[in-house]
């Protein structure tokens, strides 16, 4: 059976460097499927489409190649063979990527994309319809979350690592905003499904929150 964890949860719940650790102590990789919705709302934006266009960002998606590869600092996200990873962490790309997720083409393109890697490669896949869409039946489901202020300490902290000097306040407006557009789409609106284990990683270190994800896995596969 080929070892694969599905992991879901709101924005800034730290799911991407919590997914790598994760996946670095089972020796599996990680797919960052963010990134591949980020990697499509960058291209819109670099193309003038308009977001609220449903109709022309599903035929970018279909039009467009987005692919991930993996070098030693983890996954690269590429859109035609151009390595997008270091463009997509911005505000405007994750308010994009949440407005392209909303529609049902978008998410189908995706998914499928997903579904592929998933079924010949073990890893761990995080995102935010993982456990409902992409991994339905992932024998280890997990749905990570913190409070909204915490997530939006933790995204302004690393936003001040890299010189951007954006108000804590403005990171939290944007984070709900972020959740409010996730939590309400219509095609598959963020929550935990029945089957999910919540971790709230609220005032809980990293390497705790890993080991918790390390010790459902364990306790999973050994049933």
């Amino acid at each position: 059976m080929i070892l694969n964890i599905a992991m879901d949860g709101p924005v800034g719940a730290g799911k991407s460097s919590i997914a790598d650790a994760v996946a670095a102590k089972l020796g599996i990789l990680h797919l960052d499927t963010g990134a591949m919705y980020r990697a499509l709302g960058l291209t819109a934006i670099r193309r003038g489409v308009d977001l609220a266009d449903e109709q022309a960002v599903t035929q970018l998606a279909r039009t467009i190649k987005v692919s991930v590869a993996y070098d030693v600092d983890g996954q690269r996200t590429l859109v035609d063979g151009e390595d997008v990873t270091g463009l997509i962490r911005t505000p405007e790309v994750s308010m994009a990527a949440s407005a392209v997720g909303r529609y049902l083409g978008v998410r189908k393109e995706m998914v499928a994309l997903q579904q592929r890697l998933a079924a010949t490669t073990p890893m761990l896949v995080d995102g935010r319809d993982i456990c409902l869409r992409v991994l339905p039946d992932a024998p280890v489901k997990i749905y990570l979350t913190a409070s909204a202020e915490e997530r939006a300490r933790r995204r302004w902290l690393e936003m001040q690592q890299k010189g951007d000097t954006t108000p804590y306040e403005t990171v939290l407006v944007d984070l709900r905003a972020r959740d409010e557009q996730d939590m309400n789409r219509e095609v598959d609106p963020l929550r935990p499904t029945e089957d999910a284990v919540i971790v709230d990683s609220t005032g809980i270190g990293f390497d705790e929150v890993v080991e918790q994800i390390l010790g459902i896995v364990k306790e999973k596969y050994h049933e």
